[in-house]
């Protein structure tokens, strides 16, 4: 089964290179990066790499009794981590996470897969808010967008209150993988309202930088309403938890980006070329920023 998930990553990754050649001509997708300036883009990446240490200090702060004096250490992992999940198919970089926490900081999978799992569940929820916002905005008004995303946004420290009472509940069902997913992510919660209010400060502090960031790059290959480009930027990164993808996303970050686009009016073709752009700024960042892996420490006192 692993084998045949490869295959099929490859798969959509060669079909959706050799459709974008036939359809439109790759020299066509990419020509706007020559009137770009270069500037600009060194500016968007240095934002896209503060995010990098945004989520660092999200686990730096949620481990800071194992991780202290260690921000280097958590930096590498971030990338590591980062690197392999976006060029890995099928999420399996996720693998890497309690992988590298046991080799770097003797954190046990049972203790560091629970709380990816909850880091998940921010990231998620912190995306539906910018979702909500977004689309509320282009079809009710900011005000009453604003108020719904913010009843959203209540929602997760209720689930914090509530936890023990749902995992009580859920713990029946732990032999079912969802539930059993879920009972995980409510038991990584963070004992202390300071340390969860930390980690949501930092999750929202991420998605906040990496959206806008994102969205203006996304602007610099398209003209469309500011709902949609927000929009096509929250379902491009959503498409990263499909069980099939392309290599390196390749493909169906693509159709998540158009999905968002096209009920705005955008072209197909316009759509498809700024998908594409977008994906290779995603990817370059990711590059340039795993290519710092080596020079970070790996353990305490290294250089």
């Amino acid at each position: 089964m692993p084998h045949l998930r490869l295959l099929t990553s490859i798969a959509i990754f060669g079909a959706f290179v050799v459709f974008v050649e036939l359809a439109y001509g790759w020299s066509r997708v990419l020509a706007p990066w020559a009137e770009l300036s270069w500037g600009l883009v060194i500016v968007a990446a240095l934002l896209a790499g503060l995010t990098y240490v945004l989520r660092t200090l999200r686990l730096y702060d949620y481990y800071r009794p194992v991780m202290r004096g260690r921000f280097g250490a958590c930096l590498r992992l971030t990338l590591t981590h980062n690197l392999l999940n976006n060029l890995l198919p099928m999420r399996t970089g996720e693998l890497s996470f309690p992988l590298l926490m046991a080799r770097y900081f003797q954190v046990p999978p049972l203790n560091s897969v629970p709380v990816l799992l909850w880091f998940r569940l921010m990231d998620l929820h912190t995306l539906g808010f910018f979702a909500l916002l977004a689309l509320g905005s282009h079809a009710l008004g900011v005000g009453p967008a604003l108020a719904l995303s913010l009843m959203w946004l209540a929602t997760l420290p209720l689930i914090r209150r509530m936890a023990p009472f749902l995992i009580a509940r859920i713990e029946p069902w732990e032999d079912r993988r969802l539930a059993s997913l879920m009972l995980r992510a409510l038991q990584a919660l963070p004992e202390s309202p300071r340390a969860f209010w930390r980690a949501w400060g930092w999750t929202m502090g991420n998605w906040a930088v990496k959206l806008a960031v994102f969205v203006w790059v996304l602007a610099l290959f398209l003209e469309a309403p500011a709902p949609a480009l927000w929009l096509a930027v929250i379902a491009g990164d959503l498409t990263s938890v499909l069980p099939v993808h392309g290599v390196g996303g390749a493909g169906t970050y693509e159709a998540g980006v158009m999905a968002a686009l096209l009920p705005f009016g955008v072209s197909a073709q316009d759509a498809l070329a700024a998908a594409i752009n977008l994906h290779l700024f995603l990817l370059g960042s990711t590059l340039v920023a795993g290519a710092l892996v080596p020079w970070l420490p790996a353990t305490r006192g290294e250089t």
